[in-house]
């Protein structure tokens, strides 16, 4: 059921609010010192605002994607950093439409009442990359278990998390008729599997996003574990593609419009040669070149949402809108920066840790060049190029 205009403004008036109780020196230091947000992800999980797509029959609100999109967007708007938490959100297209109604009964009011994390999504390889049919990772079937064996990269909140949901090769790629065959989705209780077969590594990067390997040695997983039928796996994971490229689009729309801010609130203020370098026009229209493509964007991401809440295909929605928000999130990051001149670079104006997190989405979920190549095969029917 669609969320009403008045609905989505009471929910952002409440996740601004909350997020102000989180001020930029909370994130500096988070930053400074590479360390999970334990006390922000717990406040959204205590309000609820994490488990807001799981039905109310489970615990949660039941809302759609459009108020995940509101409430992610919300929280980058606010100077923070939903990358975080995200993961509960977007696993959710996968896990709502594909598990089975024991699965949900399971899991589903645990992570409403925030007993479990579902935040580790399993798919990346080092030798795929976002060539998804072509992992390695097996799942055997020996009895009433799966025998996993594999390794997972990028797989970010891994540590934080207690569920993963898995990505494996249940049918190898040279004995199945399509290439996305074969491949299966488990949940995965991460807890019960650390140092029984599960191994995880952090990767330090340039932003602090609590990313790592992930191994796995003989894993066992339970048979009852397996989300929806064996080897239809990649058709469920685009449920969860396409719900993570809204939010993440969302979220990058809630960067632009924090660095906009910024901004402006800088260009009034700060005076050279005897006037506010906002009054020159060099300084304004970058800012307003910033402010087009982000609300462009921004519409991009609504349409993709309201999509995908109707069950409609959004393949090539869902990729524009990450693009087009990704590519205004670092426009305004860019332009943020140069306003701001030697100041952006500081830490205590928070623009330069922004600047690092929102350069992100260029390359993740998916990255700039394969978002074109989909479009240019599968909308506009140009050969194939990879």
């Amino acid at each position: 059921m669609p969320v009403r205009e008045h609905d989505l403004r009471e929910i952002r008036e409440a996740v601004a609010k909350l997020c102000a109780t989180f001020p930029m020196e909370y994130w500096r230091k988070a930053d400074r010192e590479r360390r999970y947000p334990a006390e922000f992800v717990r406040a959204l999980t205590e309000a609820g605002w994490l488990s807001c797509l799981i039905p109310e029959e489970y615990g949660g609100a039941g809302l759609p994607l459009t108020a995940a999109a509101a409430i992610l967007e919300e929280v980058q708007k606010s100077g923070a950093n939903g990358a975080a938490c995200h993961a509960q959100m977007y696993t959710m297209g996968t896990v709502l439409r594909h598990c089975s109604e024991a699965q949900k009964k399971k899991y589903l009011p645990k992570i409403a009442k925030g007993e479990l994390r579902l935040q580790a999504f399993g798919i990346t390889e080092p030798g795929a990359g976002t060539d998804t049919s072509a992992i390695r990772t097996t799942a055997v079937r020996k009895g009433d278990r799966y025998v996993v064996d594999g390794q997972k990269v990028w797989t970010s909140r891994a540590e934080h998390s207690d569920l993963m949901l898995l990505f494996a090769r249940t049918a190898p790629r040279d004995k199945v008729q399509k290439k996305t065959d074969g491949m299966s989705v488990f949940l995965v209780d991460m807890k019960v599997a650390l140092g029984k077969g599960l191994t995880i590594r952090p990767i330090r990067t340039m932003i602090n996003h609590a990313t790592t390997e992930v191994f796995f040695d003989k894993l066992e997983v339970p048979a009852e574990n397996l989300v929806g039928e064996e080897g239809k796996g990649f058709r469920y994971i685009l449920d969860g593609m396409n719900a993570e490229r809204i939010l993440i689009g969302a979220e990058c729309v809630g960067d632009a419009r924090w660095f906009i801010a910024k901004a402006t609130a800088y260009a009034n203020e700060r005076q050279v040669f005897g006037r506010p370098i906002g009054q020159n026009q060099g300084v304004q229209f970058p800012i307003a070149r910033a402010y087009m493509a982000t609300e462009a964007a921004a519409l991009m991401v609504e349409r993709a949402a309201q999509l995908y809440e109707s069950n409609e295909p959004c393949g090539p929605e869902s990729n524009m809108a990450k693009q087009l928000a990704a590519e205004a999130s670092w426009q305004a990051g860019d332009m943020c920066l140069q306003t701001h001149g030697g100041f952006g670079f500081a830490e205590e104006y928070d623009v330069e840790r922004k600047f690092r997190e929102t350069r992100l989405y260029q390359i993740a979920p998916i990255s700039t060049n394969l978002v074109l190549c989909y479009l240019a095969e599968h909308v506009l029917h140009l050969p194939r190029s990879y």
